[in-house]
């Protein structure tokens, strides 16, 4: 999809702090953290949200956990406690239509809160 902001960036086109990168995904440092390690893991396919990936390329979606767990380990998280959130569809708050997981840790993420 040429006009898609995370297709761009998986191909290099627009630049990302990137820890990671392989021949199915791209991970890099969100530009709005909400806690001190907030990484999102992106498919270098386009597809529009999670159900979309699920139902097409299941192994695809396995490899982004497993990539995301890779990368809460080389963020040093993993010891402590991460969460891994996808968000699909409008109200849920997905404001760019290309499935990504967001891997975040470095605080208390615990639920609910308090």
């Amino acid at each position: 999809m040429s006009d898609c902001l995370f297709c761009a960036i998986a191909r290099g086109d627009i630049p990302g702090d990137i820890v990671h990168s392989d021949k199915q995904s791209v991970a890099f440092r969100d530009i709005a953290p909400v806690a001190p390690v907030h990484v999102l893991v992106i498919p270098r396919e386009h597809y529009a949200n999670a159900a979309d990936l699920a139902r097409q390329d299941p192994a695809l979606a396995a490899h982004l956990l497993t990539v995301a767990a890779s990368v809460a380990e080389q963020e040093a998280v993993s010891a402590d406690g991460y969460r891994i959130v996808t968000n699909t569809g409008d109200r849920a708050g997905q404001s760019v239509r290309h499935v990504h997981l967001h891997v975040l840790g470095g605080r208390d993420l615990a639920w609910p809160p308090g």
